[in-house]
């Protein structure tokens, strides 16, 4: 029977990845959308733009005098990186008028947020019969542990939309999740096995469950920061007058606003793995005699909690905002992933319980 449950929640756990690699590729879809909607709002924008730029001066019947002057009052002399800056404030309010009307919102987006959904319930089913199979929690060693933190982000992602409309980072989300998921799955896969006497507590419930909670909160604030260096990018490109790439970035939130949403979404993460802290403090103490040992583990997990506190401290004391910020916040995540990947692998210690 255990056996049976074990194998039928991978199958469930590979529906899930197909039709999590279906709902990418329409979050892909929906990006390129995005950015040929913005080629054509500059495609319609900048003929009536130029047209007004030389139908100023045939009005006042002296074109060549002004031209020859290299500009006066008028608005057909303009400097040319004025008008620039004005055409590109045009086609941004444009854009963002689209934006707001929903003009912008396509079919594939819709189908995509479905699609995760559904592959949210395969996934969660997959968690569960494994859990039953085990007789325990899910997350006992890294297979384990792999599949119930892809299921934490994903359903952090999906309930995150209730508040905020964050569906631009579906392609970001699942295509790391697919690519976690696929690492454990090459890699990290494992039959049931008892808990090991030092897990055989409450607090490992208690402990894994706010890691893994920390972890998905982290996971978008990174997928937020790295838009905020991308969208920022294109705002340098926009003042000064040079060509833009990823156009599907001027149907997104400015820099500005990704960074504050990226701020707070890292400030619940830090919450939750400062009390991840302290509860594997308590949970060591119990398990060992001691609440810090210095081992590799919770080195790193101390490392993490540093990195994440600098950057909350800099931002909100130093001024560091902008793209110093979003640096911050992705060197902590890559942290989480060496945590996660290297140290619980690699790294011999008390908390070696990758299972592998």
């Amino acid at each position: 029977m255990t056996e049976t449950l074990s194998q039928l929640s991978t199958v469930f756990i590979y529906a899930a990845m197909g039709v999590y690699a279906a709902a990418f590729i329409a979050f892909a879809l929906d990006l390129a959308r995005r950015g040929a909607r913005v080629t054509a709002v500059e495609a319609a924008s900048v003929p009536s733009a130029v047209a007004r730029r030389t139908a100023v001066p045939a009005q006042v019947g002296a074109p060549s005098t002004i031209l020859a002057a290299g500009g006066g009052s008028s608005e057909g002399g303009a400097p040319p990186s004025s008008a620039l800056g004005r055409l590109s404030t045009r086609i941004s309010s444009r854009i963002e008028d689209d934006v707001m009307n929903g003009s912008v919102s396509s079919a594939s987006i819709r189908w995509a947020f479905v699609l995760t959904i559904i592959g949210f319930g395969f996934h969660l089913v997959a968690t569960v019969l494994r859990g039953i199979a085990a007789g325990r929690v899910p997350w006992a060693n890294m297979w384990e542990f792999s599949m119930t933190g892809t299921l934490v982000i994903i359903g952090v992602f999906l309930v995150a939309n209730l508040k905020w409309d964050i569906k631009y980072l579906g392609t970001f989300i699942l295509g790391l999740v697919l690519v976690l998921q696929g690492i454990a799955l090459l890699r990290y896969y494992v039959p049931v096995v008892p808990l090991q006497p030092a897990l055989q507590s409450y607090w490992l419930v208690i402990h894994i469950i706010v890691a893994v909670l920390g972890t998905a909160f982290f996971a978008l604030g990174f997928a937020l920061s790295g838009l905020q260096l991308l969208q920022y990018r294109r705002e340098r490109q926009i003042v000064e007058s040079r060509p833009q790439q990823f156009r599907f970035l001027g149907t997104l939130p400015s820099s500005v606003a990704l960074e504050n949403l990226a701020y707070r979404i890292n400030i619940v993460g830090f919450i939750a793995w400062t009390f991840t802290l302290i509860a594997g403090a308590i949970w060591a103490e119990k398990a060992w005699g001691r609440y810090w040992g210095w081992d590799t583990k919770e080195v790193w997990t101390f490392i993490i909690w540093v990195i994440y506190a600098g950057y909350i401290h800099a931002r909100a004391t130093r001024g560091w905002r902008g793209s110093r910020s979003a640096w911050l916040a992705i060197i902590g995540f890559a942290a989480v992933l060496f945590n996660f990947g290297v140290v619980n692998v690699f790294f011999k210690g008390l908390h070696a319980y990758s299972g592998l």
